[in-house]
């Protein structure tokens, strides 16, 4: 198969010839449209889902809390001289039925996605655009070359479930005509509902289950994979000649807006009653078009492989309906980073590791500041969130990393943006409160030891970046003094020194400075290991060193602030190349220690006991490649070598696993297939940096 990227004035166009493919090479192949609401579209190049997490609208009432699948899938039937040609593909029992992806000859996506069918006396163009600010998606089925009349036949298949869950035939779905469209709810008084209208359609109600709908993605991560879907009938229309006909789905809170529960809430659900009306598909289109040409100028580059990543770039970017949970009295929706496609919502670790990438080389300084300023509203006890629930605005604090993180993020921002006013008045008072209570103590056990360096967690805990755990067990327990966490928190001290420096006040730099010598004499005398001539992963409780090689210590070379003389910068940046680097990022464990996993496969617990074990994670390859670009003082030659440690993810991002995305992992070991989310925030991000490092 040969993808190629074609320009679009200023969007670009991934296009995939199928010609005749085998179908499960084009099953591998997915595609991802999202919205500012953490809404979404998904599914693989043939329109058949493989995952729970697929549909053609997965949305939510409540940014970015409670997402729905809400509207799963059609069944497409073209019929002509007694022939039924079927353009849709599902998967049941090892077979496909029908199997519509014989006559797609192109996929193609730009603002939306497109499915090009040739069949017998007509073809048509099937083309997927999902709204910005609101959970609607249009279905467009653009019929072309009529030769003979026809009938077309629309069978919609619902969802309506928590989208980390799969249906069964007992949900007590059930449909009404109003007006000029059909809606779908749970016979329940709090459900959502699924509003359905096609204006050149005419609807039959025939209600009907199919069963056992077979995902193979879920299956193969070990999940329940069988489901069952419900139809509350199907649309009909005879097409005798050229036409554009278009399906609108668009989920909402069913409640009235004056019983919504807040003005976040009202706002909102005024929004979607005003859009119940299906909108002109050409204004949706220039709409998305002339949202992607802003995304592009802004990034201020004619680069169109640049270009591609800050299109990536722009779909984690979503509005979070802030509650009364946080410090903001407002309760406005604020701009957020969620951390990977399908199943995660916003993190504090991965946001604030991607924000620079995302925003800051991407020209969108705005953004990076409400970014910064949502989970500065939500800090508790010196503390950024790790994570909101799922199902609330409930923030998680189970993370020594993430405040870190902020910090670093925060001072980019200032210097990036130049914004001393935000900064002095919102960012700094939360970096102050951050430092102190670290430096005092804290949840988990958080705090500053003898020696200056910051303690954190207990064997039942897992507070680092390698977080997996399975039935209590920390898969990868780095309690103690894990060193990117220390070689953040000299960081972090340097920024402070730094800046108070800057504006003359000899008192606060002092301290900061006296802060910082302290971590990074006590950094050096316990982390480097002259034996191996690299650094210690951890320290634990009892000053015992453990001295696994793992990629965590490429950030004490990478950061602004380096604790580490530049041949011990030099002798890391070896060590990790030599035993870590693969074609797609950093293993998580030298593939030659004992505990290394090749493959992250199979069921919850083994998937865990691979996450950090020996998986890829793309995203590292931005502070390598800096950390490399920096021991070789930025030359000509190391920037060439550069390009060719990133060259593999600038082709993944077009060719394989979600085109036009960069996925969460890959496995340690040979294919190295793409594994995790099909899309990852901190991949993307990371890619960005590293690619305008080289080309800077």
């Amino acid at each position: 198969m040969v993808l190629t990227l074609q320009k679009a004035d200023s969007a670009k166009i991934i296009s995939v010839p199928m010609n005749e493919r085998p179908i499960d090479d084009s099953l591998t192949k997915e595609w991802l449209l999202t919205n500012e609401r953490g809404g979404y579209a998904s599914s693989t190049i043939v329109g058949c889902n493989t995952r729970r997490y697929h549909g053609l609208l997965i949305g939510s009432v409540n940014p970015l809390a409670g997402r729905i699948m809400a509207f799963a899938n059609c069944l497409e039937m073209v019929i002509f001289d007694g022939k039924v040609f079927s353009l849709s593909t599902f998967e049941f029992n090892e077979k496909f039925a029908p199997q519509g992806f014989k006559y797609i000859k192109q996929f193609s996506r730009d603002t939306g996605v497109h499915f090009d069918y040739r069949l017998d006396k007509l073809e048509l163009t099937k083309s997927v655009y999902l709204l910005r600010n609101i959970d609607m998606v249009a279905l467009v089925y653009d019929f072309t070359n009529i030769e003979k009349p026809a009938e077309f036949v629309l069978r919609p298949f619902i969802g309506l479930r928590d989208f980390h869950a799969l249906q069964k035939s007992y949900a007590p779905l059930c449909s009404t005509w109003v007006e000029d469209g059909l809606s779908i709810r749970h016979n329940a008084p709090d459900s959502c509902e699924l509003f359905l209208k096609c204006p050149s359609m005419n609807f039959r109600k025939d209600r009907q289950w199919w069963f056992n709908f077979i995902y193979r993605s879920d299956r193969e991560r070990g999940q329940e994979f069988v489901e069952d879907l419900w139809s509350p009938g199907f649309f009909k229309c005879r097409v005798d000649s050229p036409v554009k006909i278009v399906l609108w789905a668009n989920l909402s809170d069913h409640c009235k807006p004056e019983l919504a529960a807040g003005p976040v809430q009202a706002d909102i659900a005024k929004q979607q009653k005003e859009t119940s009306s299906s909108p002109d598909l050409e204004a949706v289109c220039e709409d998305l078009h002339k949202y992607q040409s802003r995304i592009i100028t802004c990034a201020k580059t004619r680069d169109e492989k640049l270009r591609t990543l800050c299109l990536a770039a722009d779909q984690f970017i979503a509005k979070r309906a802030m509650g009364p949970g946080t410090r903001d009295t407002h309760h406005v929706p604020r701009t957020t980073i969620l951390a990977g496609f399908p199943w995660f919502a916003d993190w504090g670790r991965d946001a604030f590791i991607s924000l620079p990438g995302l925003l800051l080389s991407t020209g969108r300084a705005d953004d990076a500041k409400s970014v910064l300023t949502t989970f500065a509203a939500a800090v508790d006890e010196g503390m950024i969130p790790n994570r909101f629930d799922d199902y609330s605005d409930t923030a998680y604090f189970n993370s020594v990393d993430a405040s870190l993180w902020f910090i670093n993020a925060a001072f980019q921002y200032l210097y990036a943006a130049g914004d001393s006013q935000t900064f002095a008045q919102h960012l700094l008072p939360t970096i102050r409160w951050i430092v102190d209570s670290y430096h005092k103590g804290t949840r988990f056990g958080i705090c500053a030891d003898a020696d200056g360096l910051i303690t954190a967690g207990s064997e039942e805990t897992q507070l680092t970046w390698m977080d997996a755990k399975y039935d209590g067990l920390a898969m990868t327990a780095r309690y103690g003094k894990a060193v990117e966490i220390n070689a953040l928190w000299y960081n972090a001290l340097c920024w402070l020194a730094e800046y108070y420096t800057k504006r003359r006040d000899t008192k606060t730099t002092k301290h900061y400075r006296t802060m910082a010598d302290k971590a990074k004499n006590g950094f050096c005398k316990l982390f480097w290991n002259e034996a191996a001539g690299c650094l210690n992963d951890s320290i634990l409780p009892d000053g015992s060193a453990d001295a696994t090689l793992r990629p965590n210590q490429i950030f004490a070379v990478s950061l602004p602030f380096s604790a580490l003389t530049r041949r011990e910068q030099v002798l890391v940046v070896e060590a990790v190349q030599k035993n870590l680097l693969t074609p797609y990022g950093l293993r998580t464990l030298c593939a030659a220690d004992s505990r290394y996993k090749g493959q992250y496969t199979g069921p919850q617990q083994q998937r865990d006991e691979a996450y950090h074990q020996g998986t890829v994670w793309p995203y590292l390859i931005g502070p390598f490649v800096e950390a490399y670009l920096k021991v070789n003082d930025f030359s000509r030659k190391s920037k060439r070598k550069a390009a060719e440690f990133i060259e593999p993810l600038m082709q993944h991002l077009t060719e394989d696993g979600c085109l036009g995305q960069v996925c969460e992992i890959f496995d340690g070991d040979n294919p190295r297939k793409p594994r995790g989310c099909i899309a990852q925030a901190w991949s993307v991000a990371e890619l960005i940096r590293a690619y305008r490092l080289i080309n800077s």
